[in-house]
């Protein structure tokens, strides 16, 4: 039997938890390489590489790999082209997860708060969720760039706590990452976590969340008003 939860709180992450967003940052990131002079990378790559904000996709596109060290010359010549490109695409190839919306309708319907955080700054958070349908089902959006940090840092967490009047500890994060997993246990929030999502190829079950679902329809039998 799954194990339920009746947080006071739940705070929602968007890449890889609530969207698939890997086909609009992928197009992107490659024809931003093919503007600096160098190879398209494909979107098998980019799913390995995204979670952590647009400037971590593009330095490990220049770099062609998770953790190697990119050029800065180029850097500073692909951000611009890539941000001017998302922000004309956030949305146009992205799309819910199957069972996000019926998970939501049911999040709806307890009368928890709900909140979004995200690593992916405000520019681009913001369409994307008004263009998704998702911008009213939360009371709180907060961006890669709300604060002086982001996750893996409990900071944002912590913040949509205050902000929203909830005990962290009683307290809930959707997921997908090792980033996710980090900041909520810093931050006292139980955790789970998605096993379709972006987590650089590592089963995320190793990170040991509370829960792994495969989809936002599985909420309905583990998420109880309190």
């Amino acid at each position: 039997m799954s194990k339920t939860f009746t947080p006071e709180l739940i705070m929602i992450d968007v890449d890889g938890t609530l969207v698939d967003s890997v086909p609009d940052l992928s197009w992107c990131l490659d024809e931003t390489l093919k503007q600096v002079g160098l190879s398209p990378r494909g979107e098998a790559a980019a799913r390995n590489w995204v979670g952590n904000g647009v400037i971590r996709i593009v330095e490990r596109g220049i770099a062609n790999d998770l953790d190697a060290a990119h050029d800065p010359e180029i850097f500073e010549k692909a951000m611009p082209i890539f941000r001017a490109l998302y922000a004309e695409n956030t949305s146009k190839r992205s799309v819910l997860y199957p069972g996000v919306r019926e998970g939501m309708d049911y999040l709806q319907t307890l009368g928890i708060k709900i909140g979004c955080i995200t690593n992916k700054d405000a520019e681009f958070t913001h369409p994307i969720l008004k263009d998704l349908g998702l911008w009213d089902d939360f009371e709180i959006v907060i961006s890669g760039d709300t604060l002086a940090k982001k996750k893996p840092d409990p900071l944002p967490l912590l913040h949509g706590a205050k902000e929203l009047g909830a005990d962290p500890k009683k307290s809930l994060m959707l997921g997908d990452s090792t980033s996710d997993v980090k900041a909520a246990r810093a931050a006292g929030f139980e955790i789970i976590c998605m096993s379709y999502g972006y987590n650089h190829g590592v089963d995320i079950n190793e990170s040991n969340p509370d829960a792994v679902i495969d989809s936002f329809v599985e909420l309905k039998d583990m998420i109880k008003a309190g």
